[in-house]
């Protein structure tokens, strides 16, 4: 039987190669060092030239184990899922409904699925926006910053609509208008199109990044909840392209 994840697991096949490699003449990155020459990842966050935490940096998921589960660290009742919500990621849990997953079909994860891939993301940012590329299908959000709000009525999407602020040295994120089309985790948790996703990023030290990630999703969950995802800081490298090129895997998943 073919895995489910195997999608995902092949898009993190090039990291087996050193990104740099691709590369000549590729400048060392700046920032703090041991006396040993190496990057001090625990050396403090710096800071943009407004005084703003800077995320800048290519990061990598700590625990994939979120991509199977979003829910693996809660304790019982913290998870309340309504009664139909709860019969189908038993059903979707069966090992039959593989094929239906969306990334088993080249189409987007979705959020906050996305981050927990084993890819890294690079956040590139500047003070009205701040940009996440992501290696994983070469997808990207943007997180404006600039008073914009989306629109009631605007067409459900994938990745959703973003806007973000600074709580202190917290970047909050604000994602609405998914559609639900994908699943939260492989696990099969669903998504409907009234989720509300709220991240909280803060930048520990230079090399450590923390989300704090909110579902809040009133037609698929009683209460909202909430888990905690961590990144490491990747220097010297860069994002590979990651194209999913065909949807083959899927004739051979176990599927109702």
């Amino acid at each position: 039987m073919i895995s489910r994840i195997l999608v995902i697991a092949l898009a993190a096949l090039p990291l087996a190669s050193p990104a740099l490699a691709q590369w000549t003449k590729l400048p060392a990155d700046g920032g703090p060092r041991t006396a040993d020459g190496k990057v001090n990842m625990t050396a403090p966050a710096p800071r943009t030239a407004d005084g703003k935490p800077d995320l800048t940096g290519i990061w990598d998921p700590r625990n994939t184990k979120y991509l199977n589960n979003l829910a693996a660290d809660l304790k019982p009742g913290e998870l309340q899922m309504l009664p139909w919500a709860d019969a189908l990621v038993k059903e979707r849990s069966n090992q039959l409904h593989g094929a239906e997953e969306s990334d088993a079909r080249c189409l987007p994860p979705g959020i906050p699925k996305i981050n927990a891939a084993p890819n890294p993301i690079k956040i590139i940012q500047e003070p009205k926006l701040i940009v996440f590329l992501y290696e994983t299908f070469d997808l990207h959000r943007q997180f404006f910053m600039d008073g914009r709000e989306p629109r009631k009525d605007a067409n459900p999407s994938w990745l959703g609509y973003s806007t973000a602020k600074w709580d202190g040295d917290t970047l909050v994120v604000d994602t609405v208008g998914l559609n639900n089309k994908a699943w939260l985790d492989k696990v099969g948790h669903p998504i409907t199109e009234s989720m509300h996703v709220t991240e909280r990023y803060r930048r520990v030290d230079f090399g450590h990044l923390e989300s704090v990630v909110t579902i809040d999703d009133p037609a698929a969950y009683s209460k909202p909840w909430s888990i905690t995802e961590h990144f490491e800081l990747l220097p010297n490298t860069e994002l590979f392209e990651d194209i999913c090129e065909n949807e083959q895997d899927v004739r051979h998943m176990p599927s109702k």
